[in-house]
């Protein structure tokens, strides 16, 4: 069984990959295919008795080959075949395959837009709860292909899979039709046409080949170009951009190199398979005609559904080779989907509605890639508490935030929140209650109202709340003043504001949220001094209303918080006030003079 299950993903691992996302529609589509094969061929079938009345013969005989049997089928009904007659028939078999066609192409069209709306649902989802630490480590140009390039391809690759494997049952159909009309002649054209997909096996192994390292090197492309875009100011400024733009050039020869050779192979294939089937076909009616002595009538039916039958092989050879062409793409979009299945964060059943008393770490710490980082951290957090978060560079500061606003789980030890354990928390119900200020402002090409709102619909509650945090941001005097008020665009990441702007931005947005926790992780220190000032004026006065998180070098914006958590290589060394720190610890102290806070 083991065995059976082994060579079916082995053989049908794609057609497996489609049939996961689409189940039973595939048959419908592969039968209504047959459908239309069966039509045309019991068409073609009726030009049989045409040839005949043209000889004078009616009756099933030698030169009718073993397809007459639709001649008697008709005459037990009682059909006596006149020219018209025949003729009528031939329309009425062409209109229904034509019915029939027309519906398998808008269901496989329908097919086709639900199997990609799928993938990006299926992605996105995958995207929305991945695990944060699995994501820092993971290949962004990867992420960026495969989320948006490589799915285009995943959708060619769906549509030239099944042309090649419907084209394959036209074969089989028109094949089975030409075995009715003359099994010698079949046989001897089957074997030529099956010769001519020998000479194609090495150009398809080749063909696969470069279409893996088509999408290897897009997915470092995309890579770079998202590099190039975070840092086009340094690169500009610094006239270093002409350097990375010749790296990037490098790349796209790599790319195109790869794209040329399955392009060079569909051009031979497409060059030398019609002369390949013409000689194949000639060399068979010769033999035919001169060594068996087969009627030309006989072989005139069978060559029509050869011709059809080789015109699907065609299809289904160059469909095929332009498939290999895009398989890399799917490769790499099942193994994509299936690391980020496989890397999920996991959560709990009890949903935080409200953060209401405390959160508490007990003895946790915390490894990466087995680096300690923090080890042995008791702390407790009140509620509407302001607690900085102060020490050197790599004292496990970031590292702290990022546990207690649950993007890591502690590696030892365990984090409650309000009582309840972290592992028996639905995570994303208590990052609900959270709202986040960066040092970099996040900031979305889009306009000041979808900024702050996060789109939400523009009704008078709504906009009644935005307005309110504007006031509190100290930014409802810069949006008035703006020609198109909430509405004004703010470009690629809000190359329309200053950096004080932007801060304020972010601090309306989280403000505009209902959230019970707010972290300040270097909310300004990439901000000049009167800015810096004005902000923090601002964030002052949500002091008591909301359990704030401050991360800083700069000890002026921490001098006023409740409690100061000194850290020192991955430890708390002390929890204090600012007074009560600089008189305990020396390090602090330093710091204090250093930046000749009094």
């Amino acid at each position: 069984m083991e065995a059976i299950k082994t060579l079916l993903r082995k053989n049908f691992s794609n057609f497996t990959y489609f049939y996961r996302h689409l189940r039973g529609k595939i048959f419908v589509s592969l039968m209504l295919n047959i459908s239309v094969g069966v039509l045309d061929g019991f068409g073609l079938a009726m030009f049989l008795p045409l040839l005949q009345m043209v000889d004078g013969k009616m009756k099933r005989g030698d030169e009718g080959g073993n397809i007459g049997f639709i001649v008697e089928w008709l005459n037990r009904f009682g059909i006596e075949l006149t020219l018209l007659k025949v003729l009528l028939i031939i329309v009425l078999f062409f209109a229904a395959k034509g019915l029939v066609q027309y519906t398998q192409a808008v269901y496989s069209a329908t097919l086709l837009q639900s199997f990609i709306k799928r993938i990006r649902i299926r992605n996105i989802n995958n995207l929305t709860g991945l695990d944060y630490k699995y994501f820092i480590t993971s290949d962004v140009g990867r992420i960026q292909n495969t989320l948006t390039g490589e799915v285009d391809r995943v959708s060619r690759a769906y549509q030239t899979y099944f042309n090649s494997f419907q084209s394959g049952v036209m074969v089989v159909v028109y094949m089975t039709f030409a075995f009715f009309v003359d099994w010698k002649f079949a046989i001897m054209v089957s074997l030529g046409g099956m010769s001519t997909n020998l000479i194609y096996r090495t150009i398809y192994k080749n063909t696969k080949g470069s279409s893996k390292k088509v999408t290897r090197e897009s997915n470092i492309f995309q890579g770079l170009i998202i590099q190039a875009v975070a840092n086009f100011k340094y690169l500009k400024a610094t006239g270093r951009l002409k350097y990375y733009s010749r790296k990037l050039e490098h790349q796209v020869d790599n790319i195109e190199h790869n794209n040329l050779k399955i392009g060079v192979s569909n051009a031979i294939m497409a060059s030398t398979r019609e002369p390949l089937i013409i000689f194949v076909v000639s060399a068979v009616i010769f033999l035919q005609t001169t060594l068996i002595g087969s009627p030309l009538s006989v072989i005139l039916i069978s060559l029509l559904f050869f011709y059809r039958a080789l015109n699907a092989l065609m299809i289904l050879q160059t469909s095929w080779n332009t498939f290999l062409g895009l398989s890399g793409s799917l490769s790499n979009m099942t193994s994509f989907t299936e690391e980020l299945q496989n890397h999920q964060e996991k959560n709990a059943a009890v949903e935080l509605k409200k953060f209401e008393s405390e959160i508490v770490l007990e003895d946790v710490s915390f490894s990466y890639d087995k680096h300690q980082i923090l080890s042995g951290i008791n702390l407790r957090i009140n509620k509407n508490e302001t607690l900085a978060f102060v020490g050197e560079s790599g004292s496990g500061k970031t590292t702290l935030i990022n546990l207690l606003s649950g993007l890591f789980p502690p590696s030892s030890g365990q984090m409650l929140v309000d009582g309840v354990s972290r592992d028996s928390l639905n995570i994303g119900s208590y990052q609900n209650r959270i709202g986040y200020i960066t040092q970099d402002p996040v900031i979305f090409n889009d306009t000041i109202y979808n900024n702050v709102t996060l789109w939400s619909e523009k009704n008078p509650e709504n906009l009644r709340r935005f307005n309110e945090a504007c006031q509190k941001a100290a930014i409802a005097g810069f949006i008035s003043s703006l020609p198109e008020k909430e509405e004004g665009e703010l470009g690629n990441n809000g190359i329309n504001l200053s950096g004080g702007q932007k801060q304020r931005i972010s601090i309306a947005r989280e403000l505009f949220k209902d959230i019970d926790i707010l972290i300040l992780d270097e909310a300004t220190s990439a901000l000049d001094s009167s800015t810096e000032s004005e902000i923090q004026e601002n964030l002052e006065q949500l002091k008591g209303s909301f359990t704030i998180l401050v991360i800083a070098h700069r000890l002026s914006t921490v001098k006023n918080a409740d409690n100061i958590v000194y850290l020192r290589s991955g430890k708390i060394l002390r929890m204090d006030s600012f007074e009560g720190l600089v008189e305990s610890v020396p390090d602090f102290k330093n710091m204090v003079d250093l930046q000749e806070i009094g």
